[in-house]
């Protein structure tokens, strides 16, 4: 009797599994998705895949590809020290941002707390650079920086300053990935306040209320409650700007070029030289593959790594 009606339940909730009601709930689920789907698909599984065929050859976008040469061109990447020197500056630029402009962003948005009076302007002026595209904020920043004084507000200020001349900032080989990085600061500094400040509304006032009753100092309160509570925000900026700084095209194209010399160059401004100004396709494919690869490899290990509890949300 066990046995039958075991079967007899079986039998169901299988019924009740593929009833009418659940089989139309799943065609409408798939109906909504397909879209997505596809589009997925066509605008970023398909260009992958074309992109890895098109990195076996010596192909300049015009006709078919006919000339297979294997893995040279990831066998030239590797060796070419002006790639070498991109993957260099998209570094420098990651190690600066991560001790830099987070940790900056972090100690503002704790000072800021919550009870700054108008700190809702305060937040909307930080994060107006933001909203700006990043060729309107390369465009502005050509303008500042601009060598002649006469034009660029910088210089402008810098000659009233005896003894100082007009400098030309993105033309020095020693300057430009500096001034470069001060733009990325100025854009981007606000998103991280304003993700942070975010993240500090989340902390209960009681918990920090409790630890100053038992006898915490402000430092203390910050380095064992409010950080380690911010944790899961901290992550995220982490994760954006690195992920940012790997793919950083369009501002330090605008600016520079890659120049001058190359002192600028980013994997990014590699990729498009080789594919779009000198019609490398097939070369240029392997790159946005290399890109690709590092930054899967940076965003599978980074998640791996930082997989730590939220304290505040439990998990």
């Amino acid at each position: 009797m066990n046995m039958t009606q075991a079967r007899r339940g079986d039998l169901k909730t299988n019924k009740q599994t593929y009833s009418p009601r659940r089989v139309q709930d799943y065609l409408t689920i798939a109906f909504f998705l397909a879209p997505a789907f596809i589009l997925f698909l066509v605008f970023l599984v398909y260009p992958i895949f074309r992109s890895v065929y098109f990195s076996l050859f010596n192909w300049n976008g015009l006709g078919p590809a006919v000339d297979f040469i294997g893995l040279d061109n990831f066998k030239q990447i590797l060796t070419d020290t002006i790639f070498m020197r991109a993957v260099g500056d998209c570094l420098l630029i990651v190690v600066l941002s991560l001790c830099l402009q987070l940790p900056l962003a972090l100690a503002l948005a704790i000072m800021v707390g919550r009870d700054l009076p108008g700190r809702a302007f305060f937040r909307t002026i930080f994060f107006m650079p933001y909203v700006l595209s990043e060729v309107i904020t390369a465009i502005i920043w050509l303008g500042l920086l601009n060598p002649d004084p006469s034009r660029g507000f910088i210089n402008a200020l810098l000659i009233l300053i005896p003894g100082i001349q007009a400098q030309t900032f993105l033309s020095n080989i020693h300057e430009v990935m500096a001034c470069v990085f001060i733009v990325l600061t100025w854009k981007y500094f606000g998103l991280h306040l304003l993700l942070y400040l975010a993240g500090l509304q989340n902390i209960p006032k009681e918990v920090e209320e409790a630890a100053l009753i038992d006898g915490a100092n402000k430092w203390q309160l910050t380095h064992h409650i409010t950080i380690p509570l911010l944790g899961s925000t901290i992550r995220t900026t982490i994760y954006l700007s690195v992920l940012g700084s790997l793919t950083q095209f369009p501002l330090v194209w605008i600016m520079t070029k890659g120049g001058p010399v190359n002192a600028s160059e980013v994997m990014a401004t590699y990729m498009y030289r080789f594919a779009f100004v000198r019609f490398q396709l097939g070369y240029g494919s392997a790159v946005a593959l290399v890109m690709l690869l590092i930054c899967l490899a940076f965003s599978v290990g980074f998640l791996r790594l930082a997989g730590q509890p939220d304290y505040l949300g439990g998990i």
